[in-house]
């Protein structure tokens, strides 16, 4: 059997349904998440978008031809050059000014999910850091898709339309195409045991991303 990154999914259905489907997003799709929950979200996003950024900067140095510096190089660029300008602005308009952001301290999910994903980089290659990586940059498109196909989806006045928004852009949405393929290209050459170690980063990523969302959640109390 082929493996690629639909069959690594696949092997994690429930843990992948559980953070594409979790309340938070529910309560952005429906226009009923507390403003509390989404603010302590963004507040943390910030310093996770920090993380994640050094999470590339890792992959650039695992790197080991020219095409795998550029892909990883890109994310880094994209993050740093404009995610994170672009999150700051965001917060902005939801109250968060960016001094208050520098310094805000990590809540314990951030630090297990971030640490987790640097830790999967330092130990493993390059596939075990893009693994750990996956559920965000991929997962973040599905959950945009999955909140536009909802027939309960608020469509008109939605205060979280723009953060929708974000994730089904068009550039947003060919950096994932991207990194899907590199994913499908490195998943059909390992063997069932590599794939067996790699659903297993992948599976524990996904239940930290549910955690991160549920994180927004209890911030509301």
């Amino acid at each position: 059997m082929l493996q690629n990154f639909d069959t690594l999914k696949n092997a994690c259905s429930d843990q992948w349904q559980a953070y594409i489907q979790h309340p938070f997003v529910a309560g952005i799709s429906e226009a009923t998440l507390p403003t509390p929950a989404f603010q302590h979200y963004l507040q943390q996003d910030y310093l996770f978008l920090i993380h994640f950024a050094r999470a590339w900067g890792l992959a650039v140095y695992k790197s080991r031809d020219m095409n795998e510096l550029r892909h990883s190089l890109d994310n880094l660029k994209t993050i740093v050059d404009t995610e994170m300008g672009l999150h700051v602005a965001y917060c902005r308009e939801w109250g968060i000014d960016e001094a208050s952001l520098h310094d805000l301290p990590e809540a314990q999910e951030t630090l297990a999910y971030t640490r987790f994903v640097l830790d999967c980089g330092h130990r493993g290659d390059l596939l075990d850091l893009h693994v750990a990586l996956a559920p965000c940059l991929i997962g973040y498109a599905e959950v945009a898709e999955w909140i536009a196909t909802r027939s309960q989806t608020v469509t008109v006045d939605n205060p979280y339309q723009a953060w929708i928004d974000m994730y089904r852009d068009e550039d947003y949405l060919e950096a994932v195409r991207r990194e899907r393929l590199w994913l499908d290209e490195r998943l059909a050459e390992v063997s069932p045991a590599r794939f067996a170690q790699l659903t297993t980063t992948f599976r524990d990523a996904t239940r930290l991303e549910a955690a991160f969302w549920q994180m927004g959640l209890d911030a509301a109390g």
